[in-house]
């Protein structure tokens, strides 16, 4: 049998448009499988901001693995999310998304494949872009090619300076059972302990996007007075398992580029999340916050 090999030619294309229907009961049940106690998302008001990955799951799976060969799929791991938002999520809406993938970087660890993702209202009203960076453990593609998502890194020398806030979270037992569920993610590392050891994981390990939504809680609750509209932007890369039990401590700094007041409105925020193992699960985090 011969090597899984890329296929290039699929570069760029934008996937056919899917459709997804917003039901208040889908956005309730992801803030809750998120931990976020939010009234505005408990009362079916707003979607939590990284509800934006639901209506586009499914839909990038397929643009996805034309470019990755199929056979890879017991080797990816999320490797970055950036979202930008220009609308929340609310009930009752029918959201139309489309998918491409941009490009694909060789490491010596892997490969990183950039996705781009974008939604919009039946309208043609821009809700959210996405990017999100796949990387596939162990394959080497052979070369570097077409346009990367954005850069999100961490300025070291905010690390001296005393973070404006500091937000410990939990991971339940059951948080990747209910995660799964709400946001239609059944991956078997999830979920499956044997099979997440045979992919040489600890054990079950939680989504990644339940991670950047416990960061997204700490964000607009600590710098953006709670208000999730006012959340422009987040942008986080991951780098560590998180893993069932353990507590994720998201602490969040002023970049310098905007204003601290009594209410916290700060334009632009770092931020990173570590374990209570002590590794670093969140790395190179980005807020921009509205006024």
């Amino acid at each position: 049998m011969s090597d899984p090999t890329m296929n290039p030619g699929n570069l760029g294309v934008w996937s056919d448009p899917f459709d997804f229907k917003v039901e208040q009961d889908r956005t309730i049940a992801y803030a809750k499988a998120t931990n976020d106690d939010n009234p505005r998302y408990l009362s079916g008001e707003l979607a939590p901001p990284v509800f934006a990955i639901v209506p586009v799951f499914q839909g990038m799976i397929d643009p996805l693995f034309k470019v990755v060969p199929d056979s890879l799929i017991p080797f990816v791991v999320h490797g970055e999310q950036d979202m930008v938002f220009h609308q929340p999520i609310t009930a009752g809406q029918t959201l139309v998304s489309r998918a491409k993938v941009t490009g694909y970087a060789s490491k010596s660890s892997g490969t990183t494949v950039s996705l781009k993702l974008e939604t919009r209202t039946e309208g043609g009203e821009l809700v959210n872009e996405q990017w999100m960076v796949s990387f596939f453990r162990g394959f080497q593609a052979g070369e570097t090619v077409g346009e990367h998502a954005p850069g999100h890194t961490l300025d070291e020398s905010l690390r001296a300076a005393a973070p404006v806030a500091e937000v410990v979270q939990h991971v339940d037992e059951d948080q990747t059972f209910r995660y799964s569920e709400a946001s239609g993610d059944p991956m078997p590392i999830h979920l499956d302990e044997e099979f997440a050891k045979k992919m040489g994981l600890p054990g079950i390990i939680a989504h990644g996007l339940c991670t950047m939504a416990f960061t997204s809680r700490a964000v607009v609750q600590e710098v953006a007075g709670g208000d999730p509209t006012r959340l422009k932007r987040l942008a986080v890369r991951f780098s560590k398992p998180v893993l069932p039990g353990q507590d994720v401590t998201t602490r969040i700094w002023d970049k310098g580029d905007g204003t601290v007041s009594e209410t916290r409105r700060i334009s632009t925020v770092a931020f990173e999340s570590t374990s209570s193992s002590g590794d670093v699960v969140i790395k190179d985090g980005i807020a921009e916050i509205g006024a």
